[in-house]
């Protein structure tokens, strides 16, 4: 199927409504049976408040962008500034715009952000059970450097591989 053209745009404070919608859909659609309904609960109130994303938009070191399909949005990603890295924090896709190319498309484009601000690596977290992503990482050249388990409140864990692209 030929796939529709995909632009990356950056995400404005009338947007923000629309990608927490988009996070609650994606989330439920791709995380149970890698992680409890209830942390992918917790975790969507806790990393997907307007005046999170507002606060992280305004700050210079951290950016939020929209992968629009025509006038649809279809995914997103959040990155920011990490030492001499660019951290990839959030990158998700509609389950219906998947293994078209956007996801590569969309990481290509945050490591050509990282080039251009001079900086040696994309790095990102990713749940030691999403293998789905983890392969997705892989293809486009990430390796594991290490294995974490952060507490993140609420009684929940994320048992998470770093992985690192190097520039």
């Amino acid at each position: 199927m030929a796939s529709e053209e995909l632009r990356i745009a950056p995400l404005s404070d009338g947007d923000i409504d629309a990608v927490i919608g988009l996070a609650g859909v994606i989330w439920r659609q791709h995380y149970p049976g890698i992680i409890s309904t209830e942390q992918i609960d917790y975790m969507l109130a806790q990393r997907y408040t307007p005046a999170l994303i507002r606060a992280q938009m305004q700050s210079g070191s951290a950016w939020w962008e929209q992968a629009l399909v025509g006038s649809r949005m279809i995914g997103f990603a959040q990155y920011e500034l990490y030492g001499r890295s660019m951290k990839l924090d959030k990158l998700y896709l509609h389950l219906d715009f998947q293994h078209r190319g956007y996801g590569a498309r969309m990481l290509a484009h945050i490591e050509d952000v990282a080039r251009r601000r001079g900086l040696g690596a994309v790095r990102l977290n990713v749940n030691k059970q999403n293998l789905k992503a983890i392969t997705a990482y892989r293809r486009s050249g990430y390796e594991t450097v290490e294995s974490v388990v952060a507490d993140i409140g609420g009684g929940y864990v994320m048992d998470d591989y770093v992985m690192e692209k190097k520039l």
